[in-house]
């Protein structure tokens, strides 16, 4: 039964990618009656493949061409379909995708109950790429360069929320750490808003390794630039490694809670306020675990700390943010110094002449 109920999955398939190609030559929208001819297919489940879910992760998923796709599922139940999930359609036949109608309560079972927005797609898995294949590093080609290093980051609605703010604000890289840390799932897509199906998201099982390759070890000197070692605001504990005696090496920043006053001094590495920071040579932004931070390995590899100071007094266990959201705070107050970043009267008349929504 199972046999049968594949092979006629796949002539129902071919027989519905021939009509929608008749269709688009006859000038036709996808959508209307046409749309309402496709099959209400059993589903059977396919081995080694996943399922994308939402609307944004399969649109962006088909125009990235990195996945191999079996079958594009959108609910059953609407007469006709515009906007994106049209351009899904025609995408899907242009690539001779078999596209099947099946119910919402199909759907969501399949999804295990994610919000799926009645689009889903059968698609090959997503890894992360050797870091071999990123290339060599060369930051005398650009000194403001950024890339973005996260170690341990397990949960996987964190780790879509970081790459999609990392993809907004125009980080160059990103890479992770291959041990204990979560996988480029759908859930991952989601979050992201699809911003990992056109990411290049890279991984290493040598994370410290890494870091001490591309940084170079210099003298100090204070991180406010300062004689004397006093910073115009914010915190300062010792110097950081010269600006002007690395400049074709890699800064490497690593990111934790605000230290309270009465806490010591538990390392040597300086740390200083994220608004402090001057982004004036390529620079690596490493950020931990959600529960227990950067390791100890990883963090003896930072030249220095970049910190969120909190604009009041917080109770114990609330010193800390969601890792996603630190993320995002850092990478605006970095990316904010770029010299390509909208001026004043860019970002107004953005304002009076918005674009289409993010």
């Amino acid at each position: 039964m199972t046999l049968l109920s594949t092979i006629r999955g796949a002539t129902w398939g071919r027989l519905v990618t021939r009509h929608f190609s008749h269709a688009a030559r006859r000038g036709e929208r996808p959508g209307g009656e046409e749309l309402s001819r496709l099959l209400l297919d059993d589903l059977v489940p396919t081995s080694r493949l996943e399922l994308l879910f939402g609307l944004s992760p399969c649109l962006l998923a088909l125009r990235a061409a990195r996945r191999s796709v079996a079958r594009l599922l959108l609910q059953a139940g609407k007469a006709g379909l515009q906007g994106e999930r049209a351009e899904l359609l025609r995408m899907a036949e242009a690539r001779d995708i078999p596209v099947l109608r099946p119910r919402r309560q199909k759907l969501d079972t399949m999804c295990r109950y994610q919000v799926h927005q009645g689009v889903c797609m059968e698609v090959s898995p997503l890894r992360p790429r050797p870091w071999s294949e990123a290339g060599e590093a060369s930051p005398g080609d650009d000194p403001q360069q950024l890339w973005l290093v996260l170690e341990g980051i397990q949960d996987p609605r964190n780790f879509g929320a970081v790459l999609r703010s990392a993809h907004f604000l125009g980080v160059d890289k990103v890479i992770t750490s291959r041990r204990n840390s979560c996988p480029l799932t759908p859930v991952v897509s989601k979050a992201s808003a699809g911003a990992m199906e056109v990411m290049d998201v890279f991984s290493t099982d040598d994370l410290t390794g890494f870091l001490q390759r591309l940084a170079w070890r210099v003298s100090s000197a204070c991180c406010c630039g300062r004689a004397g070692g006093a910073p115009s605001r914010g915190l300062c504990w010792g110097p950081i490694p010269s600006w002007t005696k690395a400049q074709q090496g890699w800064l490497v920043a690593g990111t934790v809670g605000c230290p309270r006053a009465e806490d010591p001094q538990s390392s040597e590495i300086p740390i200083t306020s994220c608004l402090e920071f001057p982004w004036d040579r390529p620079t690596l932004l490493v950020l931990g675990n959600e529960g227990s931070g950067l390791s100890q390995e990883v963090q003896a590899s930072c030249q220095l700390l970049l910190t969120i100071l909190p604009r009041r007094q917080l109770p114990p266990g609330l010193e800390s943010l969601n890792v996603s959201v630190a993320a995002g705070i850092l990478l605006h107050s970095i990316c904010s110094q770029w010299k390509g970043f909208p001026t004043e009267g860019e970002r107004r008349q953005l304002l009076q002449d918005p674009q289409e929504p993010v």
